[in-house]
């Protein structure tokens, strides 16, 4: 089976003002279908900038990323967007659900932009929903929902069109202890399901749900270990 992603010397190069700012330089990564993958690193890293790449926001200034064996660099913006709405699903910290719409209607949205009959989109998100412990919340609004049950809707979100790929940065930021957990155990579930996931965290604690954790400083990798796989006894 191929890897479902490789990086081959990237790098990111920002032009503020007339300096260069090397946000990525020459990273090169592997990374299987089906892992579980956290990547650490202090603000200023170049964590996000990876994650960026990796999410098809942004594009390498020079090196190659291939998702699924297509060159993502190579592709214009239309392409990009398909990518992102077919293969790729984000988990944000700050939740980004759409306020005056129900959990339902949120968990939809990916869907909405695939044009899906309408009733088809809410039987996928009713069922997404389901899968993160929301039955019976459809018609909520996110005001009506903790920051817990938020975050579950933004991971229905992510996962109702069944993409091959969940990126989720600092998931936990905005969370309190028990409701860190209890989405730490909703990525090791859907994980264990075979969903590759890549998560972004500063807090080891997070990390250690992951089986595999990769350093980042000064735009390099610095260190890349597998570690043991689904520690579901780490504290949050």
């Amino acid at each position: 089976m191929k890897p479902l992603i490789v990086c081959k010397d990237v790098w990111k190069v920002y032009r503020i003002g007339d300096v260069d700012v090397q946000a990525l330089q020459g990273v090169n990564l592997t990374i299987e279908q089906g892992e579980f993958v956290a990547i650490m690193g202090s603000s200023g890293s170049g964590k996000s900038t990876l994650m960026n790449i990796l999410g098809c926001l942004d594009t390498p200034s020079r090196g190659h990323y291939w998702l699924n064996g297509v060159d993502v660099g190579s592709l214009h913006s239309d392409q990009l967007a398909e990518i992102r709405n077919q293969q790729i699903g984000f988990v944000f910290q700050s939740f980004n659900l759409i306020p005056r719409t129900s959990a339902l209607e949120n968990a939809q949205l990916p869907l909405f932009y695939r044009g899906l009959p309408l009733r088809e989109q809410r039987a996928l998100a009713s069922a997404a929903l389901q899968r993160v412990g929301l039955r019976g919340r459809e018609e909520h609004s996110p005001t009506q929902l903790s920051g817990g049950q938020q975050q579950r809707v933004a991971i229905a979100r992510a996962l109702v069109a069944a993409p091959s790929l969940l990126l989720a940065d600092e998931p936990t930021g905005n969370l309190d202890t028990q409701s860190s957990r209890e989405i730490m155990d909703i990525l090791s579930e859907l994980n264990q399901d075979g969903m590759t996931v890549i998560l972004v965290t500063h807090e080891s604690d997070v990390a250690a749900f992951a089986s595999r954790e990769i350093v980042i400083k000064d735009g390099q990798i610095q260190s890349d270990r597998m570690t043991k796989q689904g520690v579901h006894t780490a504290e949050v």
